[in-house]
């Protein structure tokens, strides 16, 4: 049973208030079926043309590239992620395979899959935690991204750790974060600022 962490203006499946960004990861190990349901999940949301621009480049936690990952981060990132079972180098391809002409949605079908497997892990009780403060170019050169792919984020991956293990600073940051209400980003027939 998924445990709500918020409440929501009108009816809405569990998971969607189930799942977080925690910054408390265990080291603890996924197991290969764990971290492969998070990308099957993935390959299953919508993009335009069926084009899956989407490419996930990982590296799980003691491996030999482990270091080299985790070093692509920013220091306020590094000081939790350090304790994730996975990184994560998210990419999409910028050009349709099709036709090999500029897709104007890669980002966003990227960032659905994103999200189904951000819900998948909070389904599952594995946190998928997105981050923007980290090294683009470096990670571009690392995992050997080529040009005509756009860099959008990198995940830290794992179990639920008990929230004790962070810092003082990083826990009190650990509480389920409010959204905006609807009518803020919601407008009938024409745009409102």
């Amino acid at each position: 049973m998924l445990k709500k962490l918020r409440s929501s203006e009108y009816p809405i499946l569990d998971v969607f208030l189930a799942r977080r960004s925690s910054r408390a990861l265990s080291p603890e190990p996924l197991t290969n079926e764990e971290l492969m349901a998070l990308f099957e999940a993935a390959r299953w949301a919508q993009s335009s043309y069926n084009n899956q621009p989407w490419r996930f480049i990982y590296s799980k936690n003691n491996s030999n590239t482990w270091k080299s990952f985790l070093d692509l981060l920013v220091d306020a990132n590094k000081e939790w992620a350090k304790n994730a079972y996975a990184l994560i180098i998210v990419a999409s391809k910028n050009n349709f395979d099709y036709n090999n002409k500029p897709s104007r949605t890669h980002s966003f079908d990227t960032g659905a899959a994103c999200q189904n497997m951000a819900l998948e892990g909070a389904q599952r009780g594995i946190v998928v935690h997105g981050m923007e403060g980290f090294d683009y170019e470096r990670a571009r050169s690392l995992a050997h991204i080529p040009s005509d792919y756009t860099i959008e984020a990198m995940f830290a991956v794992g179990k639920l750790a008990d929230l004790d293990e962070l810092p003082e600073s990083l826990r009190v940051r650990e509480k389920p974060s409010d959204r905006k209400k609807l009518d803020e980003f919601v407008f009938e027939n024409q745009f409102k600022n």
